[in-house]
């Protein structure tokens, strides 16, 4: 399985074999169950898709309830497919943080934190106009001009502007991991993890 879903519980550290104190993520890798799997001859593709995380069955469509029903397991809160070649899984497989080793790299994807309509000082990293001299007056973190006048009489598409900020699906490259805790399905990787305590992350090898 090149990958697996799991939760981010929160950040903390630790100190490394070589001494070096070291901030972490801890982030609880499954139980995930195979829901189905995809063929090339019915499908057109191979690839398998793993649930994590029980809902009541009142909460899903009948639709949904027989899906899962035919993996014989509870509806799932998060649903992730991942490309396989050349592996057999069947339905009802559990996946879980015994698929990572310590000391490999992995790739964290997640959704980050919602921080809504912000300027352009925190949202682009501008300097703001400058300070309080030469007549200016209350744009200190205003984002100045945007554009000539008679030429090219238009804004450029993609200027940087206030806007909405945050909430984008953001993958984190080559975390470390650190320790695997597999009674309690935990894994301790290196660095942050995109997304807010007790969001959904996808792990992948």
């Amino acid at each position: 399985m090149p990958g697996i879903i799991g939760k981010k519980i929160g950040m903390t550290s630790l100190f490394t074999a070589d001494g070096k104190y070291t901030p972490v993520t801890l982030i609880q890798a499954g139980p995930c169950v195979v829901t189905q799997v995809k063929t090339v001859e019915n499908d057109g593709y191979a690839a398998v898709q793993i649930g994590y995380g029980d809902k009541k069955l009142k909460r899903v469509t009948k639709a949904e309830a027989g899906h899962y029903q035919k993996a014989n397991t509870a509806p799932k809160k998060k649903v992730a497919e991942f490309d396989v070649e050349g592996v057999s899984y069947s339905l009802g497989d559990t996946v879980d943080a015994t698929l990572f080793e310590e000391g490999e790299f992995v790739d964290v994807v997640g959704t980050s934190k919602g921080k809504g309509f912000q300027g352009v000082v925190k949202r682009h990293n501008f300097a703001g106009v400058g300070g309080q001299t030469h007549g200016q007056h209350n744009r200190a973190r205003h984002p100045g001009s945007i554009g000539a006048c008679s030429w090219p009489s238009r804004v450029f598409k993609g200027m940087r502007m206030a806007g909405r900020m945050g909430g984008n699906r953001v993958k984190i490259q080559n975390l470390t991991v650190l320790r695997i805790i597999a009674e309690r399905n935990l894994i301790v990787v290196s660095g942050s993890v995109p997304g807010a305590r007790n969001s959904y992350v996808l792990i992948e090898k």
